[in-house]
């Protein structure tokens, strides 16, 4: 990132203060009033609600009890606003991360689970002070549509024994495939009771988000599941038969338990913890911004994420991110800064102390409702189809991030949604640069060319075996470098002048460069004398780097080295070589 200085036109780095004060901080110092603060207490109210039975649902999902969700939820959710580099982020435990938790409390248990979350935030806060945020933002459309649409398949795949109220013998495998295995075999195990209570919890929620858009309708579904399963005395599980009920406070803050093999143990967890948070947390600031017209700062928000998962992990807590559903509804409700996020952290606490024992009356069925709506509207669907259809490159990186999403690991389908996007890249880069040979500016007299004149191309000179002109266009660099160097050294061995365009090169890489020095040092021992013209400062001085270097010998005693040649525009210098030759 640079910026700027308007007066003098020079680019200067921005400041320390200009990257990581949190936006808390400029809010305040804009001018914070009474009717902002008003807004942020009821847009922060909203969230509030919705977050209280997602963050239980969430946690539940991700093999946890309860309450660890609504920990996360208030710690984590208060520190990123308080420290965030977005205004409306709003922080908490996410959807995407049901998988990797799950996964994380079956092979190293809660403590294990703890300690990776504190460890990925270190991880975070380091990334955030190396100024990676706006690199980790480079995640291709088709792997962030894959991954997220596999993670709804994950969801949609892990509700299905609640949803049903199935009962299995033992266990509920982890693994996609097993899960579906284990689930089918006990479906005669079925209960009524509990998917009568979800399909309605279901249709509660969508029909209040089509009619009335403004009510809490996930609340009111749980809410209206709770009460049912109350009153008709329905024989469903509910979070007080599973779990106890929750807490009606904060647990005090310890340190995770902590030896230098666990560590280890759960580093690739960690890590994968901190990949999925970064990309989440910048993906949902970046739909704020587009919401508001606001922009969030990347690298702040990186630090802001990594000490809400520390201070998560203290308190008991899982994984924390910025979550997109509830960052959008502190929008559209009105927030107008971070205290609306840092409010809706206190409201949850508030919820807790108060109504912690009607929690234990919420049936697991309805928590599953909600989190199959969660998955639908997080299946992207429309865009899933969309890059379908719109080439094969990015189907083939669509398909194959969402394949191993969903049956082997999310980590590894990211990292390899990454590398086939960023292959695909390459290709389609190199296809764009092109060397041909040049006529429009070989003139029908030289001394109308050497006066800058372009005039029309006189077919009598392309035979002429003294002088060729080569342009190359395009981004010149090792995706390219084989096929242009290729052309360039079928140079005619009774030429007497070379002259290669660069003026529309914009970038040159090392390997590109290294490539036109052997082109130099074929010509030089074929007795041609190499021209360079148009080279910008930077292609220049990789140019000069790879030893394509101004010959100040004569032509007749060695022509070792190239002639770089960057006196004025395209047609003034090509009409200097070809004027000199």
């Amino acid at each position: 990132m640079s910026i700027v200085a308007r007066r003098t036109g020079q680019m200067r780095q921005p400041t320390f203060a200009e990257l990581y004060v949190p936006k808390l901080v400029t809010v305040l110092r804009e001018g914070y009033g009474v009717a902002d603060f008003r807004a942020d207490v009821m847009s922060g109210l909203t969230v509030a609600i919705v977050a209280l039975p997602l963050s239980m649902a969430i946690a539940i999902a991700s093999g946890v009890t309860p309450d660890r969700g609504l920990y996360t939820a208030v710690i984590g959710g208060f520190i990123v606003s308080l420290l965030g580099g977005s205004r409306f982020q709003i922080g908490g435990p996410a959807g995407a991360f049901i998988v990797l938790v799950a996964l994380t409390v079956e092979r190293h248990g809660v403590e294990g689970m703890m300690l990776a979350t504190a460890m990925a935030g270190v991880f975070l806060i380091a990334a955030g002070l190396l100024r990676l945020g706006t690199y980790i933002k480079f995640i291709p459309y088709p792997v962030t549509v894959g991954f997220t649409s596999g993670i709804a398949i994950i969801i949609m795949a892990s509700q299905l024994k609640d949803l049903l109220g199935i009962t299995l013998a033992g266990k509920e495998p982890g693994e996609f495939v097993p899960k579906l295995e284990a689930l089918a075999h006990a479906l005669p195990t079925a209960s009524f009771p509990a998917i009568a209570v979800a399909a309605a919890s279901i249709a509660i929620i969508v029909v209040l988000r089509r009619l009335r858009p403004n009510w809490p309708g996930i609340l009111i579904a749980v809410a209206a599941a709770a009460l049912a399963t109350w009153a008709l005395a329905l024989p469903v599980e509910t979070i007080g038969t599973r779990f106890g009920g929750i807490p009606r406070q904060l647990p005090l803050p310890s340190w995770p338990a902590f030896s230098l093999a666990k560590a280890q143990a759960v580093l690739p967890d960690a890590i994968a913890f901190a990949l999925l948070g970064a990309i989440e947390s910048l993906l949902s600031a970046v739909v704020a911004d587009g919401m508001t017209g606001r922009r969030h700062r990347s690298n702040c928000e990186l630090v802001a994420q990594g000490f809400a998962n520390i201070g998560s992990a203290l308190f008991g807590g899982i994984c924390v991110t910025g979550t997109i559903a509830r960052t959008a509804t502190n929008v559209r409700a009105g927030a107008r800064g971070p205290l609306s996020g840092m409010l809706h952290a206190m409201f949850l606490l508030l919820f807790m102390l108060v109504a912690a024992p009607l929690a234990s009356f919420i049936p697991l069925a309805a928590l599953a409702a909600v989190l199959a709506v969660v998955a639908w509207n997080m299946a992207e669907k429309h865009e899933f189809a969309l890059l379908i259809r719109s080439s094969r490159g990015d189907a083939i990186v669509l398909l194959a991030t969402f394949l191993l999403t969903v049956f082997r690991d999310l980590t590894e389908g990211i990292l390899v949604g990454f590398a086939l996007g960023a292959a695909l890249f390459i290709n389609r880069m190199a296809e764009m640069t092109e060397v041909q040979a040049d006529t429009s500016l070989v003139p029908a007299d030289r001394a109308d060319f050497a006066g800058g004149d372009r005039v029309p191309y006189d077919s009598r000179l392309a035979a002429d075996p003294d002088i060729l002109v080569y342009r190359i266009s395009g981004a010149f660099f090792f995706g390219a470098a084989s096929s242009v160097g290729a052309v360039l050294d079928g140079i005619a061995d009774t030429s007497k002048a070379f002259v290669v365009d660069f003026a529309d090169v914009p970038f040159l890489d090392s390997t590109a460069a290294n490539a036109m020095s052997r082109v130099a040092n074929k010509a030089a021992r074929q007795g041609i004398r190499l021209y360079i013209t148009g080279a910008s400062p930077a292609v220049r001085r990789a140019l000069l780097t790879h030893g394509v270097t101004r010959s100040r010998a004569t032509y007749r005693e060695t022509i070792a080295r190239a002639v770089v040649d960057i006196k004025g525009g395209r047609e003034a210098s090509v009409a200097t070589v070809l004027a000199t030759s």
